[in-house]
């Protein structure tokens, strides 16, 4: 795949250096990490390998990933990892997305408190759809949800949210049939919003209680309990943001979609306009307007193009994608054999048979890369480590002539 015109790591590269000198004592760990990696990704600072064409001689160097997850270079191939092992695993259902949003004033001193907010999210969104399914006045059943963590908007402004994929039904509680959700409807938004709303409003003054809640600057007076009390009151009263989509046609439209949304970074290289040194633009949506009006380009400073690209750098060790109830990782496999086999109408297949029918199909030999010059295998004739450039010289390629004697 051919290089884009300009990459995050430019931006990076050209005023990483003079950012980490202005904001110096106030980037976290972590921050400093993600800096460095998209610095060095994809340059010789992480070392490489050299092919080399069997046939011309024509010789391409590949310099190794920083493979960190905020890198927008290197999120394909664990994208296509994880796809391919959750294909297995997809029902043959319609799928609904439903979005839990944190209102402004939560997002605020999300920042400062990342992995217990974030967790809060997750569990408050998760625990609203698993409580409303198993309702018997809703569905009456017990679900599975994918969840992935976003905390950014179009303009990379701090916005947490989750995309949930949930399956339109569950399994009833007796386990012995599946209970599908009505045509095109899963659960009623605003039965959802206010759980959620509730949920989420219980595990922050839960947290608060057990000062795992840090505050600074303006929100610095919110360490009061009272003062906390306050600011959750209005939050308690007004509507929170549920959104849920029509469902997917089908599994394969299901993996386009987690493909877009699963390994996604704050902002891709592709919408990247233009750097002239000083300033970025990107192409940005106004979710306020309606029609090609909300699609524009945004311009900022460098300093403060890093600056919005780090507000989304998640804390060391936290997972951006769960799954729970029927999907939870300890019996994911076994509740989806069974949810298919409630579905066929089946009797359902043994853990054993489960495993030795996931495993027939062997495992295709790896094609090597042809050479783009002409076709022919390229061969590994070099690896080199972190620092050191390739030794192997690069050649042009071979003129092409034929025999007529």
């Amino acid at each position: 795949m051919p290089r884009p015109a300009l990459e995050v790591a430019d931006i990076f590269r050209n005023h990483g250096p003079s950012y980490r000198a202005r904001e110096a004592g106030h980037l976290s760990l972590g921050q400093l990490r993600v800096m460095s990696a998209i610095e060095a990704c994809r340059t010789a600072a992480l070392g490489g390998h050299v092919m080399r064409c069997a046939d011309c001689a024509h010789t391409d160097i590949a310099y190794n990933s920083c493979r960190n997850r905020h890198c927008p270079k290197c999120q394909a191939a664990a994208a296509y990892d994880w796809l391919q092992a959750r294909r297995a695993e997809l029902l043959p259902v319609p799928y609904y997305h439903v979005v839990f949003t944190l209102p402004a004033q939560i997002a605020d001193i999300a920042y400062t408190n990342k992995a217990v907010i974030y967790g809060a999210l997750f569990k408050a969104a998760s625990e609203t759809l698993l409580t409303i399914a198993a309702d018997p006045k809703h569905l009456g059943a017990r679900i599975g949800v994918t969840m992935v963590l976003h905390t950014w908007g179009s303009a990379l402004t701090h916005h947490p949210h989750v995309h949930c994929i949930v399956p339109g039904g569950g399994i009833s509680p007796d386990g012995l049939r599946w209970i599908s959700c009505k045509p095109r409807f899963f659960l009623s938004v605003k039965v959802l919003s206010r759980l959620f709303r509730r949920l989420m409003c219980e595990r922050l003054a839960a947290a608060h209680a057990e000062g795992a809640l840090q505050f600074f600057g303006d929100n610095a007076a919110l360490k009061n309990a009272d003062a906390f009390q306050k600011f959750l009151r209005p939050l308690r009263r007004m509507e929170w943001v549920v959104y849920a989509k029509r469902p997917f046609a089908g599994p394969d439209q299901v993996l386009s979609y987690l493909a877009r949304y699963t390994h996604r970074v704050a902002i891709a290289n592709s919408r990247l306009v233009a750097f002239d040194g000083a300033r970025v633009s990107f192409k940005w949506k106004d979710y306020r307007r309606e029609g090609q009006a909300r699609y524009g380009v945004m311009t900022l400073d460098a300093h403060e193009f890093l600056r919005r690209f780090l507000l989304h750098v998640l804390p060391g060790g936290f997972h951006r994608i769960r799954h729970y109830g029927l999907f939870a990782n300890a019996a994911r496999a076994e509740n989806a054999a069974k949810a298919r086999a409630l579905l066929a109408g089946a009797v359902q297949p043994t853990p054993a048979q489960n495993s030795a029918s996931a495993n027939t199909a062997p495992a295709e030999p790896a094609t090597p890369t042809p050479c783009p010059c002409c076709g022919g295998p390229m061969i590994l004739v070099e690896v080199f480590e972190r620092g050191a450039m390739p030794k192997a010289r690069t050649f042009p390629p071979a003129p092409q002539w034929c025999d007529t004697s």
